[in-house]
């Protein structure tokens, strides 16, 4: 059974992570969300479900405003040729969130650890950071450091590169 929102709030709060979380309507896209959040301070992500041709899983994490080149994304990342998007019925059995809910916060049901988190160089410059709790009707904020403790908590390192389509790639 995935983890709750409470669930998962309440693991941060045990890895002494502060976090500040809003209501809202469900928000299903980046504009939805740009219009229903209100004023949230902090950056603001997309999150993006794929995997490579020999079916190794990313989620790739990225400022809301940023492109990415889905055609050689995989040559940042380590991936085995280009990358395609995961379904939502493989999101949901190893991410345990449904598609509209995309978030990093999805690693606490990886026990796995299949999926690779890619992290935006560019996003990570945000002092505070924002995504869905595992649901599209909140929006929890926290502390960019704090994100990269929760990964790291749930065994899943993350990887750090420049994933906007114009950015080069960090050695």
């Amino acid at each position: 059974m995935p983890a709750s929102p409470e669930d998962l709030l309440a693991y941060l709060e045990t890895l002494g992570v502060a976090t500040t979380t809003v209501d809202h309507p469900p928000v299903f896209t980046v504009e939805g969300s740009q219009e229903l959040r209100g004023k949230i301070p902090g950056g603001h992500a997309k999150n993006l479900f794929v995997k490579d041709k020999k079916s190794r899983l990313f989620l790739l994490v990225l400022g809301e405003e940023t492109e990415v080149d889905l055609k050689r994304v995989h040559e940042k990342i380590g991936g085995q040729g280009r990358v395609s998007f995961g379904s939502g019925d493989l999101l949901e059995a190893v991410w345990g969130v449904r598609p509209g809910a995309v978030t990093p916060f999805g690693a606490i049901n990886d026990e796995a650890g299949r999926v690779t988190v890619v992290l935006d160089q560019a996003m990570m410059a945000h002092e505070r950071l924002n995504f869905h709790p595992l649901v599209n009707t909140r929006t929890t904020g926290l502390a960019s450091a704090d994100l990269v403790r929760f990964l790291r908590a749930t065994g899943h390192e993350p990887l750090v590169v420049a994933l906007a389509a114009h950015a080069e790639a960090v050695e």
